[in-house]
């Protein structure tokens, strides 16, 4: 079974993101980027299908400009048979990506697509869900645990009030969760021969899609200082502040 595995090139999570002067997006000039957390754990749990057996390849995709190749060698490096690069400098949004994705899907035929929930850049969280309608299978979204039966995956999913189980028919669409896993740490040695491994490249043009954005970004402003929190000395006194600041 061949596993697709989208990860996107992000702000490390590390460092703490700067607003550009004139308030149009946020600046990563310089910035140190990286693969997107969940998307490492959607890498991280492909490779670990295949080492038990189940998958027998393990493709990873990006979307984006050259250095998303950095994220593409991390996920050779934890073990991604093969890796391809969508590349387009163009301003890209969730049904962009989902649409660019299912170009990929329908050359590559995986029998499972695995995403992580979000990214931490922008937390929009809608990429699997719109990859999934667009290529009309299954979803198994915010998934904590995988288990792949015959022609079906059963996802257990973190919903508010615990946990939800789903069985999907294959191909379907997973995105992952914190706690499905917690990817290896990857060596000196694997880092370097994934710097000698070939990434696939695809122009994003060449695809004739369109994937112009829907959406006008505003401005971008760093969030309002929290304020100090106060001690109270007991529940009556809490329960006086509440009401004081219109809570209760």
């Amino acid at each position: 079974m061949k596993v697709l595995v989208a990860v996107k090139h992000v702000v490390d999570y590390n460092i703490k993101p700067r607003v550009k002067q004139d308030g149009s997006d946020v600046d990563i000039a310089g910035v140190k980027m990286g693969i997107n957390p969940f998307d490492e754990i959607a890498v991280e749990e492909a490779v670990r299908m295949k080492e038990r057996g189940i998958v027998t390849e393990v493709v990873a995709v990006t979307i984006g400009k050259t250095n998303s190749q950095d994220t593409l060698r991390h996920a050779l490096a934890m073990g991604a048979d093969r890796v391809i690069l969508v590349e387009t400098e163009a301003e890209l949004q969730p049904l962009g990506v989902a649409k660019l994705l299912k170009a990929v899907v329908e050359r590559e035929q995986p029998r499972l697509i695995i995403l992580g929930k979000q990214a931490i850049d922008d937390d929009l969280g809608q990429t699997g869900q719109m990859l999934a309608a667009l290529i009309n299978a299954g979803q198994g979204t915010f998934a904590s645990v995988l288990e792949v039966k015959g022609d079906e995956i059963e996802v257990t999913r973190e919903i508010d009030g615990g946990t939800d189980v789903v069985a999907l028919k294959l191909p379907a669409v997973v995105t992952t969760d914190l706690r499905l896993n917690e990817p290896r740490f990857i060596k000196l040695p694997a880092m370097m021969m994934a710097k000698k491994k070939p990434i696939e490249n695809i122009k994003a043009a060449d695809l004739g899609i369109d994937i112009a954005p829907r959406l006008k970004q505003l401005k971008v402003a760093d969030p309002e200082p929290r304020k100090p929190g106060i001690k109270v000395a007991n529940v009556a006194e809490l329960v006086e502040k509440l009401r004081l600041a219109e809570v209760l």
